[in-house]
């Protein structure tokens, strides 16, 4: 069985089913959209390796729906294209689809680019893995946290933190702009089910104190209020 999820963002039914059966009959995972704002939904829903979309489209065209994703994402497009949207193809090749095939199209045809996307899209994906896994390090603006030392600096002046206090920053600090609700926190921190969240604000209180400033006007840990704790990207 596959691990990979495919979408197919494509108005006309028949051909949708049909990409569907011969992706399903491979051991992927398929999810159908049938216009660029269907397909933009479930990109929000389910971790997509690839997608196979039409140009033309009520509602979002493929050239549209591919300019957003690239917004966002990086897996492979493939564009499906009638003869008379050559001038689409390019287009939508300029813009960010990595591969194209034409209507009509033989399914095995299909499967290869499929195949192929997916094939240079893993070796992609475990060489940003094995370059994450060598990066021992973070700077966001004047703050700085090593991995290897467990230092964490502002301005280039060490800062003592807890054990607690540094995992906090590491893994807020690997992720600049996402926000992180309290139970996330402790359950990645802790490696346990969240069951006293009040912990959270007593650290990030203390981080505060110790890398900002000004903690009641912080620069680099934020609140989001009512959802969760932050690093601002610099």
């Amino acid at each position: 069985m596959n691990k990979y999820n495919i979408l197919v963002v494509e108005d006309e039914q028949d051909i949708a089913i049909a990409i569907e059966a011969y992706l399903l009959n491979q051991g992927y995972k398929v999810f159908i959209g049938n216009n660029g704002v269907e397909g933009l939904e479930i990109l929000e829903k389910e971790n997509i390796h690839l997608a196979i979309v039409d140009i033309m489209m009520p509602k979002m065209d493929g050239i549209t729906f591919t300019m957003k994703v690239r917004e966002n994402y990086d897996f492979p497009i493939i564009m499906l294209s009638a003869k008379s949207e050559e001038i689409d193809k390019i287009t939508g090749l300029n813009i960010g689809a990595d591969d194209y095939v034409s209507k009509p199209f033989k399914p095995f045809e299909l499967l290869a680019r499929v195949n192929s996307q997916l094939r240079r899209y893993s070796k992609f994906l475990n060489m940003v893995k094995k370059s994450d896994e060598n990066k021992n390090s973070f700077t966001i603006g004047g703050l700085e946290l090593d991995i290897n030392t467990k230092e964490v600096s502002v301005d280039g002046t060490i800062i003592k933190t807890t054990p607690i206090e540094f995992k906090i920053l590491n893994l807020l600090m690997q992720n600049p702009g996402r926000v992180f609700c309290a139970d996330e926190i402790y359950e990645r921190v802790w490696k346990e089910r969240a069951v006293n969240t009040d912990t959270i604000m007593v650290h990030v209180r203390n981080i505060r104190e110790k890398i900002e400033v000004n903690p009641k006007n912080p620069k680099y840990l934020k609140v989001v209020w009512g959802v969760g704790y932050k690093i601002e990207k610099q």
